[in-house]
């Protein structure tokens, strides 16, 4: 089953079961989702790779408005925008440890190293990137990533 299946699978079950948060969460989703497949040109079906991209940034989305609330003073907002990225979060892969991105950026540098045939410096930041986010594979925020590749790139 397809993970779009399943966000509409669990949405019916969230309806019929009169689960507020997760009923209105995977509406919104589903909806993002399906924005996404009639942007363009033409519309089209996503594959498992760009719905993951989708949760992944609505999950964002619910953790900067949280962040917001906060600032805000609006405790009550912030607690419901946390709660609906939770829910996205049961849909998301594992994020990955400080230790498993930092060993992802190692061996990215290594691999351009080895096709260049020198240590790759901050030009080449770039194609160490393009190893790495094909690496962590949306199981680590690209921020975390480019700290631990620009920490790694040899001046």
């Amino acid at each position: 089953m397809g993970l779009k299946a399943q966000l509409r699978d669990d949405l019916t079950a969230a309806i019929k079961g009169r689960d507020e948060l997760t009923k209105g969460t995977l509406r919104m989703t589903l909806s993002a989702i399906t924005s996404a497949e009639v942007a363009g040109d033409v519309a089209r079906e996503l594959d498992e790779d760009e719905v993951l991209k989708v949760l992944a940034k609505e999950a964002k989305k619910r953790a900067e408005s949280a962040e917001a609330f906060d600032a805000a003073g609006r405790q009550e907002l912030a607690d419901k925008e946390r709660a609906e990225a939770e829910v996205l979060a049961r849909y998301l892969p594992t994020q990955l440890s400080d230790a498993e991105v930092d060993a992802i950026a190692e061996q990215a540098v290594a691999t351009v190293a080895e096709e260049s045939g020198a240590a790759p410096g901050p030009r080449q930041m770039g194609q160490v990137m393009k190893v790495a986010s094909a690496a962590a594979a949306g199981r680590a925020e690209g921020s975390r990533v480019a700290a631990a590749v620009k920490s790694r790139l040899v001046s």
